[in-house]
């Protein structure tokens, strides 16, 4: 499993060693064992986009039962080879659990393959599109980078990664990196961080899944990049100051690079325009814009509610002619980060919890022992420990407990009062900010009939316990739909569609964007929010 939205599916257990780890991962019957291992830390080589043609995919079977030997294997593979169980992993499916051995895998990669097979497919082209055919979709978070490079003719990925945003050394949020900034006087180190960061993300997919860099670059007409306004302007060296000033804050702020030409040479891609989508506001970023284009919600025609969640978490109210706007800071609780046993959606962290009888099982990224809590797993365990009347709907634990150990032997289990706090103030924030909005808008919280869930938090979040929180208004699951990765997804119709600027001017037209600190009522309906118990 990975940080990416695949979570476990149903499937086969399959156990593969190597000589530097072993990993236990989850793999349906569809999915080829190369792809499975694409979303880990574990990689085979790879040079051919998974067709068999490279024939570097090489991996032993060591038991378990699998699917015959395609064409590509008997080109490829010679007798002797076959007879001691070497399979090439792009056309190695499981049929059973089983146990692989990869004795020779790729160099370890920042980047990770995003699950295709859990992702809503892109049905446009560009048909317009006769040179440099190429394009590229950015999500630049702040926590993470997901990207994709496009044949915009056809409308064919070639590739999609993610990998942790460099950035992070200066900073968990997007204020303490503006402040480093500042701090630093330039924005260069920042954005050059990020800057090389994408290139190889773009470069990782095109040698592994096209078998040549160089002349594809040449092939690149486009980078289309969405991101909150904090992580445009940092990558755009344009504009930091303006964010400090609350009068922009209901305004666009522009972000343009000032290096363009420079920018594209040291990517090597001489026929390429870097489109930066811009953002709607101060602290409401092209992100939303384009995770608002994946959901479809301007085609509601009932009230609906999008929240894109993260460290500056965005929120979208669409009332049937208007969609109402704001954003709050999710903090660190969002992302895993501040949390004493808190961390990032890595290899180790709790991301599920469910309760077996007297017993917590604790599900980890790609199986491994508990590291600490990401944050949906510390969701899980708070809402599990106030059902259990262990912790309090004020939040605070019962008497004589102060903190909560979930597996007794692994102090990485436990959950603590200030993680609690933490969560707390994030969802009161998020809650009071979702009931101001339908305020404004003439709404209740009953009257809204369909839930967006976007951002790779939502890939494990539990619904009905974000519910019983009070993170998430009471809307039934089946009408709720998580989008892990919903902002890639809209740069990637952005990308793909001629002229782009068509779907960001609808919903621009359509846009009204809130300064929660300008509304009298939200500090007291913060203040209500932060009980643990369901939104009202």
């Amino acid at each position: 499993m990975s940080i990416s939205d695949y979570e476990g599916c149903i499937g086969f257990t399959v156990r593969v060693q190597s000589p530097q780890q072993t990993l236990q991962l989850s793999v349906s019957p569809e999915t080829s064992v190369r792809l499975a291992l694409d979303t880990t830390s574990l990689r085979v080589r790879a040079a051919c986009g998974g067709l068999g043609t490279c024939g570097a995919c090489l991996i032993r079977t060591v038991n378990g039962s699998f699917n015959p030997l395609t064409l590509a294997e008997r080109q490829k593979l010679l007798p002797e080879a076959i007879e001691q169980g070497f399979r090439l992993a792009c056309q190695l499916k499981v049929t059973s659990d089983a146990v692989l051995l990869l004795e020779d895998p790729a160099p370890v990669s920042e980047w990770k393959s995003l699950d295709n097979q859990k992702r809503l497919s892109v049905s446009t082209s560009n048909q317009s599109v006769s040179k440099q055919i190429f394009g590229v979709a950015v999500d630049l978070g702040t926590s993470c980078i997901r990207l994709s490079v496009w044949n915009r003719q056809t409308g064919q990925r070639i590739g999609s990664r993610y990998s942790l945003n460099p950035q992070l050394c200066s900073g968990g949020d997007v204020l303490t990196r503006l402040d480093h900034e500042r701090q630093c006087h330039s924005t260069q180190s920042l954005s050059q961080l990020v800057r090389d960061a994408i290139i190889r993300g773009i470069r990782d997919i095109l040698s592994r899944d096209l078998g040549e860099i160089s002349p594809i670059l040449k092939q690149i007409g486009e980078v289309l990049v969405v991101g909150n306004t904090a992580m445009l302007t940092l990558i755009c060296e344009h504009n930091t100051d303006a964010l400090y000033d609350p009068a922009n804050w209901e305004t666009p702020i522009a972000c343009h690079p000032r290096d363009l030409a420079q920018w594209v040479q040291n990517w090597h891609m001489p026929n390429a325009k870097i489109n930066i989508v811009q953002p709607l506001a101060g602290f409401i970023g092209s992100d939303l814009l384009a995770a608002i284009i994946a959901s479809g919600i301007l085609a509601q025609p009932y009230p609906s509610l999008l929240a894109d969640f993260g460290t500056n978490t965005e929120i979208a109210l669409w009332d049937g002619a208007q969609l109402w706007i704001t954003s709050v800071p999710g903090g660190p609780a969002f992302e895993g980060m501040g949390m004493r046993y808190g961390m990032l959606a890595d290899s180790g962290a709790i991301h599920q919890v469910k309760r077996v009888a007297s017993d917590y099982q604790l599900l980890t990224i790609e199986g491994a022992t508990p590291r600490g809590f990401c944050a949906t797993g510390l969701i899980d365990g708070i809402a599990l420990l106030v059902q259990a009347k262990i912790i309090k709907p004020s939040g605070r634990f019962v008497p004589g407990i102060h903190e909560q150990r979930l597996e007794p032997s692994n102090s990485c289990t436990t959950v603590c009062a200030h993680d609690i706090d933490l969560f707390q103030r994030a969802k009161a924030s998020t809650a009071a900010a979702m009931l101001e909005l339908c305020k404004l808008a003439q709404l209740s919280i009953a009257e809204l009939q369909h839930l967006w869930i976007c951002g790779i938090f939502g890939a494990q979040l539990s619904i009905l316990h974000a519910i019983q929180l009070g993170l998430l208004p009471p809307i039934a699951e089946q009408h709720s739909v998580i989008l892990p990765n919903a902002s890639l997804y809209g740069a990637e119709i952005l990308l793909l569609s001629e002229p782009d600027y068509v779907l960001q001017t609808a919903i621009i037209k359509r846009a009204k964007v809130i300064n929660l600190t300008s509304i009298d009522s939200y500090e007291d309906c913060f203040i209500e929010n932060l009980r643990l118990c369901p939104m009202s």
